[in-house]
């Protein structure tokens, strides 16, 4: 069993839903990224999402946007967020992290390196937002021989012919993105969100995650009702843009981690 089925595996037999934190690996800075994503775990995170970071965000708002900016200016790069995950897995060895980004610059590092060197570094799978399935071919091959999950988008506009293409490629869980537009821009509909999800169910048994427009302790909740796990990035981004002013610290950020895991264990 996969780090990522044992956390789905535990949580349901607990009755709980999966709390899963985004930020942008090497925001704002490589060691206090590295000291942010060891604590996200010791705050109530289930599964930590990884950013690379990239200079075209195309699927990112604003927040997420700027936390790409700040990383890049640091000297962030492929390597160093690796460096992140191993140091991560020197302190946990159990709670699933999933990179998320852009297939240029896997692409450009070598498309079997990075796989090789990713599932060397402890991570367990990947979302990569501009790599339709019809076109995955150099990806997918390397990661299921390395045994990564390959983490699929669903958004309102999957019809019921591609969400078969989608389920075909898929592994880990699904990735429900519960608004039409970029990461932390509106709030969706949890209605409209829980119907959708009603019907892929029909269709898989992997667990469905919902993601975009999530950032309160209320609206994980709410969404949570609907779904196996919410996921949470703009909001915590936010937080760590401000440590640059000290109006916040990493302690701020715990706490308001612990909210969220709260929230939705309610």
């Amino acid at each position: 069993m996969s780090r990522i089925e044992k956390v789905f595996s535990d949580l349901k037999e607990q009755n709980k839903k999966a709390l899963v934190t985004f930020v942008t690996a090497g925001d704002p800075d490589h060691q206090t990224s590295d000291d942010i994503v060891k604590q996200l775990s010791k705050s109530g995170a289930d599964i930590i999402e990884l950013g690379m970071p990239f200079s075209d965000p195309m699927a990112d708002g604003p927040s997420i946007q700027r936390a790409n900016i700040r990383a890049l200016n640091a000297g962030a790069t492929l390597i160093k967020t690796l460096q992140i995950v191993k140091s991560f897995r020197v302190i946990d060895a159990s709670t699933p992290i999933v990179l998320m980004g852009y297939f240029n610059p896997i692409h450009h590092y070598g498309t079997e390196r990075f796989v090789l060197e990713a599932k060397e570094s402890g991570v367990d799978g990947l979302i990569i937002v501009d790599v339709p399935p019809e076109e995955d071919s150099e990806l997918n091959e390397p990661m299921r021989k390395s045994g990564l999950d390959l983490i699929r988008l669903v958004t309102p506009t999957t019809d019921p012919a591609r969400l078969d293409l989608i389920l075909n490629s898929a592994s880990g869980f699904l990735y429900y993105v519960s608004i039409a537009g970029v990461t932390g821009t509106k709030s969706a509909d949890v209605q409209t969100v829980g119907s959708h999800i009603t019907q892929i169910r029909q269709k898989t048994d992997m667990p469905i995650v919902v993601g975009f427009g999530i950032k309160t302790p209320d609206d994980a909740k709410t969404m949570s009702e609907v779904a196996d796990g919410i996921v949470v990035g703009s909001a915590l981004v936010d937080t760590i843009e401000k440590f640059e002013s000290a109006e916040k610290s990493i302690t701020d950020l715990s706490e308001q981690v612990n909210a969220l895991a709260g929230a939705i264990q309610a």
